[in-house]
């Protein structure tokens, strides 16, 4: 995957793309520009457990540079789910919403088959293992 396709992502992904290709890295990047702001002195950590925003600039350079990232990786898990881009909105939604769209996106399952959003990565027309169910149910015989 390179630079461009991480920043706009397209199609479908499935749940483990999206934790270990954007969820994590992007958390990790945060991690690293909280470490960066309270190394500068841009943030107290005192004035951070009293209320204040934890947010100095390194965090918004972060956020400011993800965000492309992390809207498009959303849309494609939710195209995954068979859900258009507007269940986005969701996470305006004060406390539940973000919440919501983690659940959205990184428990639940995608459409096993091909969904009005393409085929799942990897999927092979006629091959027995892309026409299986994940979980077939159980044979009473």
């Amino acid at each position: 995957m390179d630079l461009w396709q991480w920043y706009l992502r397209r199609g479908r992904i499935d749940r483990r793309t999206w934790w270990l290709h954007y969820t994590v890295p992007i958390a990790v990047l945060s991690a690293l520009g909280l470490v960066a702001d309270l190394a500068l002195g841009n943030t107290d950590l005192d004035a951070v457990a009293a209320g204040a925003s934890p947010y100095g600039p390194m965090v918004i350079v972060v956020m400011l540079l993800t965000a492309p990232a992390s809207i498009s990786s959303s849309v494609a898990r939710l195209h995954d789910r068979g859900m258009p881009a507007w269940w986005l909105l969701l996470g305006l939604v004060p406390c539940v919403g973000a919440l919501a769209l983690l659940v959205l996106n990184g428990f639940l399952r995608g459409d096993g088959g091909p969904n009005r959003y393409g085929p799942p990565h990897g999927w092979v027309p006629g091959h027995p293992a892309s026409e299986q169910p994940l979980y077939p149910p159980p044979s009473w015989s």
